[in-house]
């Protein structure tokens, strides 16, 4: 298997995985820096997350044009992609959700922090981009490389951004590790939600136990990824 087979295979492993996990529905999508040219992507055709095949994932250049001719529907949100890897050479893949715990996050002046350590990537108060602070009223999808580029700029070396009224994006070295901070974004947002609830105080972790909880866990993200493939009968 190449490398591109590699990592196509793992954008369609992070699709499914995602939907199972209940982080994407029919909508959200994966991508991947593509591993024989930084200024390309892969990202599938406009597609349920779930039902992605290696067939539907289509090549992009870093202004999110499909290359080769490739004239199938793509996704309306893969500017999203472009500009996350055009601002950062240290990104390689990207996940794109509209996580139903994650949401309220960025509708409320309650900011996502971390409150248990798989959630450490999470380090500080996680910024929230607001489209309508930037481009006025719009149907909150990003739609273009100016839009995109703000995005990113919101993102700025964080592994996580939230969108207001729309989702997050989450980003890193490698899809495994993408699809990690994905999911436990939501479970972070969710646990969260819960601890808020209880009416107490919210003791959460401080900035160096989360960095230092954060690097722990990027070194055993083939646990549950291997998991996770199994779950989906990818293994």
């Amino acid at each position: 298997m190449t490398r591109r087979e590699e990592v196509a295979a793992d954008v369609v492993a992070g699709n499914r995985i995602l939907a199972r996990l209940n982080v994407l529905d029919g909508f959200g999508h994966v991508s991947a820096r593509h591993p024989d040219d930084p200024n390309r992507f892969l990202l599938s055709r406009s597609r349920a997350p779930e039902l992605v095949e290696a067939s539907d994932l289509m090549v992009f250049d870093l202004d999110s044009n499909p290359v080769d001719g490739d004239a199938r529907p793509p996704y309306l949100e893969r500017f999203i992609h472009g500009e996350i890897y055009r601002a950062r050479p240290d990104v390689n893949a990207v996940v794109h959700s509209h996580s139903p715990s994650v949401i309220p996050f960025a509708a409320s002046s309650v900011r996502l922090r971390p409150i248990f350590h798989m959630s450490g990537f999470l380090a500080g108060e996680t910024r929230v981009f607001d489209i309508r602070a930037h481009f006025g009223c719009t149907d909150m999808l990003v739609r273009n490389r100016a839009q995109g580029a703000a995005l990113a700029a919101e993102l700025g070396e964080a592994g996580v951004v939230l969108m207001r009224g729309h989702g997050f994006v989450a980003c890193a070295k490698s899809v495994p590790l993408a699809v990690y901070r994905a999911y436990y974004t939501e479970q972070n947002a969710s646990l969260q939600r819960q601890a808020i609830a209880l009416g107490g105080s919210v003791t959460y972790l401080d900035t160096d136990e989360a960095r230092l909880a954060a690097a722990t866990n990027e070194t055993v993200v083939a646990r549950p990824w291997e998991l996770w493939k199994r779950q989906v009968g990818l293994d």
